[in-house]
């Protein structure tokens, strides 16, 4: 029997994972499934749990108010290292660019344990663009014995690294799999403000921004390009889940307060997420 170890830490990593997760659990004869999450972003990352009903085996908890990418890795790695102890997998499953697939990744290899890494082969050739996921993506990608690629794209980028091809497999993208089992035709808002819009009347724009490497006047331009949109179309209405960040939410209500048919909400679960995203004109 094959031990398998899923880990992951935020919310995207839960949602693209998750579906791998139930698809192992299948085949209790052959592999037995467990799953460790850091909890990097705890409240975002246990909706998603929630939602696919997965329990993890270990949880670290590591999200701390303030922390940083030194403490993420710090406790991440320690934590880590005694799952692995304790577990004894065959295989450690991480997914894309995050500072837990990397940290993952690397305490496995300190144990000799092989990775696989899930959505392998995406590159920007920027070290700081994305910060740090550009990086981190590049050096799980050197840890992993087994890569699964979405694209002919990302494996044609490993072949170039000098990755074997016998070691790659073009699996797909799992949010695929993770859309279809939560995007319903009839799916019911419980958020007054998106069960009354209108979807089929109006023409709906699903707004999402927070890349810090936009804060400032990039994001100032984008408000005031959805200002000047909703001033410009009286049949285009917006939804906009604000991210967390002070920053965003600062800019935000500086330009698109009080704007009409602008809806600022709080950030979304996934599956109304999707739902909206479903039934938007624009995204």
């Amino acid at each position: 029997m094959l031990k398998v170890l899923v880990v992951f830490g935020t919310r995207p990593e839960a949602i693209k994972m998750a579906p791998l997760v139930k698809e192992l659990e299948k085949y209790p004869r052959q592999i037995r499934c467990k799953v460790a999450v850091t909890a990097q972003h705890r409240e975002m990352l246990d909706q998603v749990l929630n939602l696919f009903s997965i329990v993890p085996d270990y949880d670290l908890n590591i999200m701390r108010h303030g922390q940083d990418l030194f403490t993420i890795t710090g406790r991440v790695l320690a934590g880590m290292r005694e799952i692995l102890e304790t577990d004894r997998p065959g295989l450690v499953l991480v997914h894309g660019d995050t500072s837990t697939t990397f940290v993952a990744a690397l305490a496995a290899f300190y144990l000799q344990i092989p990775v696989g890494h899930v959505e392998a082969g995406l590159r920007t050739r920027h070290k700081y663009s994305p910060f740090p996921e550009e990086l981190n993506r590049h050096l799980t990608g050197v840890l992993a014995d087994r890569h699964f690629a979405p694209t002919g794209t990302a494996l044609d980028n490993l072949l170039k690294e000098g990755v074997p091809r016998k070691n790659i497999l073009v699996a797909g993208n799992t949010v695929i799999d993770a859309l279809q089992a939560t995007v319903k035709n009839h799916f019911v808002f419980a958020d007054p403000v998106l069960s009354r819009i209108n979807y089929d009347g109006r023409r709906v724009l699903l707004v999402t921004t927070h890349r810090r490497e936009n804060l400032g006047a990039p994001l100032r331009s984008v408000y005031l390009a959805l200002k000047e949109i909703v001033r410009a179309y009286d049949d285009v209405e917006i939804v906009f889940p604000v991210h967390k960040n002070p920053e965003v939410r600062r800019q935000v209500e500086e330009v698109l307060a009080g704007a009409p048919r602008v809806h600022l909400l709080e950030p979304l679960d996934y599956e109304p997420f999707v739902n909206v995203m479903q039934r938007s004109y624009l995204v």
